[in-house]
């Protein structure tokens, strides 16, 4: 059963905005890295990713089945017998904190899955640390980390966002086709640096965050 939620643009790519549901079904461990390798590996069969991700096909089946309810993957219809194939219904998704304002259990989830996509950053990160001196110098100089520091109001950086979600689509595809090119993952992360200044404002001031 699909999710009737509302898909979103961003170039070429498809989007979900989160609602109620498909949060609280999405903050799950093995939920959120099914929906990863999807994401970032193509279609697979629950054993292949049972296999990926260290649990049983049978688990997998079910939280793939889970995802499917609120349209986060979907059935390619190319499997063999029993062996359904899943795919990624989407390329992202995303949100608002205020979508959620006021729901304790959305929040709750909320809150869990921000801080699950930070571990997982810092453990995918690390896996290129770990490999990264077997790598050709070009590739370690392109790579990396850095950070910046801007003052703006929240109006600006929900610009300084949408200019880089173009940049980024932009770059989505540039290097396809080309055998020196490689997938790379790109992060970003916005945070007050002086977080006993709370802001007094008309309205909520929570940001909107994309994973």
């Amino acid at each position: 059963m699909a999710s009737s939620t509302p898909r979103e643009h961003l170039g070429d790519m498809t989007g979900l905005r989160l609602d109620a549901a498909a949060l609280k079904v999405l903050a799950h461990p093995l939920r959120a890295r099914l929906l990863s390798s999807l994401r970032v590996g193509g279609p697979a069969t629950a054993t292949d990713l049972a296999a990926l991700l260290g649990t049983n096909s049978g688990a997998t089946s079910y939280h793939l089945r889970k995802l499917e309810s609120v349209g986060l993957v979907e059935d390619t219809g190319d499997g063999e017998g029993k062996r359904r194939l899943w795919r990624a219904a989407t390329d992202f998704h995303t949100w608002d904190p205020s979508d959620f304002a006021g729901d304790e259990d959305s929040e709750t989830a909320l809150n869990w899955l921000v801080r699950d996509y930070a571990r997982h950053f810092a453990e995918q990160f690390e896996r290129w640390l770990d490999v990264e001196a077997t790598w050709p110098m070009a590739w370690r100089d392109a790579a990396g980390m850095s950070d910046s520091f801007i003052v703006a109001t929240a109006e600006q950086v929900e610009q300084l966002k949408a200019e880089l979600d173009e940049l980024l689509a932009r770059y989505r595809r540039v290097g396809q086709g080309n055998p020196n090119a490689r997938r790379l993952a790109v992060y970003s992360a916005l945070y007050p640096l002086d977080l006993d200044r709370v802001p007094r404002t008309d309205g909520d001031s929570r940001k909107r965050e994309q994973p």
